[in-house]
């Protein structure tokens, strides 16, 4: 019965390694395909020595601000997963900003937190989870978070125990590129 629960516990480790190896693979792979590369032949205002090449050219070293969600803002039922990758690739000192209603008898509370791993994150598990903002944070100009490391960072609302991560989609997970790219 030891050595079932050795091997049990050892196949589990390396399905949660494959999984962060898969999903920074995943995210990389997305970050080049939604910005910075054209794979078209009609490619003349690039001033490229080959036909195809980074679409935008005009990037530099200032980082970004991004406002989670864009338009949408965060909220619940929203899918921030998606709107991450879409987004992607984020940098190492962009700024995040999550804007969200402080809460009120017609608006549920948001919050942000910070989680500690990939198995956190997959789980909504808040119990090591770090509040960055609090619910009234997201108010006005909103709260910014820089990504100050090249890691991966795990994000979700911490707000009715987990449910609005888990049911309200409410998390995303970023890997902030070190370098812009330079042309």
């Amino acid at each position: 019965m030891g050595s079932f629960r050795s091997s049990t516990s050892t196949s589990v480790a390396l399905a949660h390694g494959l999984i962060l190896i898969l999903s920074a693979a995943s995210m990389v792979t997305e970050s080049m395909a939604n910005r910075g590369w054209y794979h078209g032949f009609n490619n003349t205002t690039y001033n490229w020595p080959w036909p195809w090449g980074p679409r935008n050219h005009t990037n530099n070293d200032t980082p970004s601000k991004i406002v989670v969600g864009g338009s949408d803002l965060w909220h619940f039922g929203f899918n921030y997963s998606d709107w991450a990758f879409e987004n992607a690739p984020f940098y190492v000192n962009d700024a995040l900003v999550f804007k969200y209603e402080p809460p009120s008898d017609t608006v549920f509370p948001h919050s942000v937190y910070l989680l500690p791993n990939l198995w956190s994150y997959l789980k909504c598990d808040l119990s090591r989870a770090k509040m960055v903002a609090n619910v009234t944070d997201g108010g006005g100009e909103g709260f910014e978070f820089v990504l100050k490391r090249w890691k991966p960072y795990y994000f979700a609302c911490g707000e009715r125990g987990g449910l609005h991560c888990r049911d309200g989609r409410m998390k995303f997970m970023v890997m902030p590129l070190l370098r812009r790219w330079h042309y």
